[in-house]
């Protein structure tokens, strides 16, 4: 075989990752010889990571080889999750599990986390977001992986040789936690009292009462008595209570069939569904913004779509909307607390939790995280608080059910440092109508957050406000604002401006600022440029989902081809690759340390340049100097570096930009200031300190 690019310098060790090597290419690399890379660099750990022994699901995780267990293990906190640099990756985009393999070879050591995106089977338009069962999703199966090592026979044991794999190379690996389900899913069809329910009638909701759950419990029992059970031979539950008492393993199996059997299953859940329909009840859809609570029927039927089996599917409304109201109509929430006056206004009422839910959720996601010995997880929709006052004055154990599954998992699995990664977007105060969106955070106990810096433009007036708000809020909150390059929400054609310039300096910055998370989605490193929107096969987003090319409900969000198309953005690709490669050798010194801004962002906006070095003991000496001009089309001019004692010099060490003035190789003092003569447009720039 061929060797790969810069195989030899990552087998002798010389570099953490697969130097040159494009992702699209490493994807259609035979696996069989990624893993003889991989063994030849990391010796019989890896055959470790994917033993017998290290793929049994009933063997507690801690008696896994050491080799295999998380990067993080041993620590006693959730500190670490404040200085790590993150990828997200949508399994889809790399096709199997064995994919995720592959493509962890183009990552080097400072990209020390990976956020695996949904993994569990997917319901309407097959949204990974949209789970539809507890069951992992088979479509990430590799068939070549169960070839190479044929024990790897089931989609638990790749996971969990996956996850091996990933802790030999230095990775910790998370998992999504979601607070919702697909609408219809197995786990609301098979437990209704986990969720709200409603009855719609003549294009109106007649009822919601808090109780209805009960009938819905009646109308499936009638339906099972008058088609069987799933399995031929099952005993039929004597009535509504037997069958809802039954273990939920049991009760799924005689409702829906062979765990194993997914059409079959699927078939059921439809027909299931149909009649839950024909008698009005479904599920309520989750809600986002304010006031929370409180939906109708959208009357335009311009927003109603029949699907094949003549079913009516609206949207739904708010009913006294605020800014950011939205319902997601494909999703449900759990019910998390009681209602008052038996849901009458819609309120909930959170001194009633609903503590068996709470337990249900956190303990299917401590399987999950059993399976996969994930390292934390990221919170889907963190930003959905639905007190209308914020934080209480006490915060108990069942404040938030994000903050449950994190706490759940550190105390059953002994894993104190499993840490939580919000999905927040920071907005100002009161746009989600709760106040101050990082109190909730603080309250519900995650690590660090996501951030909107992504959907910014480099240097514009947003970027520059939210960046130096984010370095403020370092300062004082133990949830860190992140410093997210790229995500697959927003990697879609209506986001496209926000990565035609910029790129090299926000990983520079991402990278160089050691104290500051980072998030970066899969194929940010090669992204074309997009002046124009492309086929939706170019855009991670559109993988989240399985649309059909010629679908009619979701258009917008369909594609034709089955693989997504890589950029072959080469300048890019070896901009990002050099940015890396001088990371990992400075953060080797720097790593620990804390950042001291010289010449911040501007918060004003009236300048583009930022300037920051390490902050040090008494009588230490920092070792390098970074620069950045944010403006994209505007030369920095000369600036003054404050902060520096008079007789340190600064020598030039790196550039993102293809060369730099001679004059700014060595920067002295003039007893005010060491003089920058000039940053180009968009560059990120280092020196390295010499102190006499």
């Amino acid at each position: 075989m061929k060797p790969l690019s810069g195989e030899d310098r990552f087998v002798a060790g010389e570099e953490s990752f697969l130097v040159g090597l494009r992702p699209q290419e490493v994807i259609r690399t035979p696996l069989s010889q990624v893993f003889d890379v991989l063994e030849r660099r990391y010796g019989e750990a890896i055959k470790l990571a994917v033993s017998p022994a290290a793929v049994d699901l009933d063997r507690p995780i801690g008696e896994l080889p050491k080799a295999v267990m998380s990067p993080r293990a041993g620590e006693l906190d959730t500190g670490w999750m404040r200085r790590t640099n993150m990828v997200g990756i949508n399994v889809r985009t790399v096709g199997d599990y064995a994919g995720v393999v592959k493509y962890a070879l183009t990552l080097p050591n400072v990209v020390d986390s990976i956020h695996l995106l949904p993994i569990w089977e997917p319901g309407v338009v097959e949204s990974l977001y949209g789970m539809a069962s507890w069951n992992l999703n088979t479509e990430f199966f590799s068939s070549e992986w169960k070839e190479l090592v044929p024990h790897l026979d089931n989609i638990g044991k790749q996971l969990r040789a996956l996850s091996n794999v990933l802790h030999v190379m230095g990775k910790s690996v998370g998992m999504d936690v979601i607070p919702h389900t697909d609408r219809f899913s197995e786990m609301a069809l098979g437990s209704p009292d986990l969720f709200e329910w409603m009855r719609v009638e003549g294009g109106r909701i007649t009822d919601h009462s808090d109780s209805l759950a009960d009938t819905v419990e009646h109308v499936i029992f009638d339906w099972l008595v008058d088609r069987g059970t799933a399995l031929p031979g099952d005993e039929m539950p004597a009535g509504v209570h037997q069958l809802f008492t039954m273990t939920e393993p049991r009760r799924l199996s005689v409702i829906f069939g062979d765990p194993s059997d997914l059409p079959g299953r699927i078939n059921r859940r439809v027909d299931l569904l149909i009649h839950l329909k024909q008698v009005g009840l479904e599920p309520v859809p989750a809600t986002m913004g304010v006031p929370f609570r409180g939906i109708e029927v959208d009357p335009d039927p311009a927003h109603s779509v029949v699907d094949r089996h003549g079913l009516a599917w609206p949207d739904y409304l708010i009913t006294r909307p605020g800014y950011m109201s939205r319902v997601f109509s494909p999703l449900a929430r759990y019910k998390l607390y009681g209602r008052v006056k038996d849901n009458t206004d819609w309120e909930v009422d959170f001194t009633i939790p609903r503590s068996h839910v709470w337990d249900y959720v956190c303990a299917h996601y401590a399987a999950t995280r059993h399976i996969g010995n994930f390292d934390f997880m990221r919170g889907d929709m963190s930003h959905v608080q639905m007190r209308r006052d914020g934080v209480p004055d006490a915060v108990d154990e069942h404040y938030d059910i994000l903050a449950a599954v994190k706490t759940h998992i550190q105390q059953s699995a002994g894993a104190p440092w499993f840490g939580y990664f919000a999905e927040t977007f920071l907005p100002a105060r009161d746009v989600f109508g709760f106040g101050e969106e990082l109190d909730h955070l603080d309250a519900s106990l995650a690590d660090a957050t996501l951030g909107d810096l992504q959907s910014t433009v480099v240097g514009d007036h947003e970027f520059l406000r939210r960046f130096r708000r984010y370095i403020d809020d370092l300062e004082t909150r133990s949830c860190a604002p992140a410093f997210s390059i790229g995500t697959a929400d927003k990697d879609d054609p209506r986001f496209d401006e926000y990565y035609r310039a910029g790129n090299e300096v926000r990983l520079f910055t991402a990278l160089l600022v050691p104290d500051m998370p980072s998030y970066v989605g899969l194929g940010f490193e090669i992204r074309d440029v997009h002046d124009s929107p492309a086929p939706n096969e170019h855009y991670t987003k559109l993988f989240v989902f399985r649309e059909a090319g010629d679908s009619n409900v979701y258009p917008s969000k369909a594609r034709s081809g089955i693989d997504y198309v890589w950029g072959e953005n080469d300048r890019l690709f070896e901009k990002v690759t050099a940015i890396r490669l001088y990371a990992e050798q400075v953060l080797s010194v720097i790593g620990p340390c804390t950042t001291r801004w010289l010449v911040p962002p501007d918060a004003t906006t009236l300048r583009g340049t930022a300037v920051w070095t390490q902050a040090t003991e008494p009588g230490a000496s920092p070792t390098h100097v970074f620069a950045a001009n944010y403006d994209l089309e505007s030369d920095s001019g000369y600036f003054g570096i404050p902060g520096l004692p008079v007789g340190w010099s600064l020598e030039f060490d790196f550039t993102t930009a293809d060369a730099i003035d001679d004059r700014d190789r060595v920067l002295t003092s003039n007893g005010f200031f060491h003089r920058l003569e000039n940053v180009g447009p968009g560059e990120g720039r280092a020196y390295r300190v010499l102190a006499r």
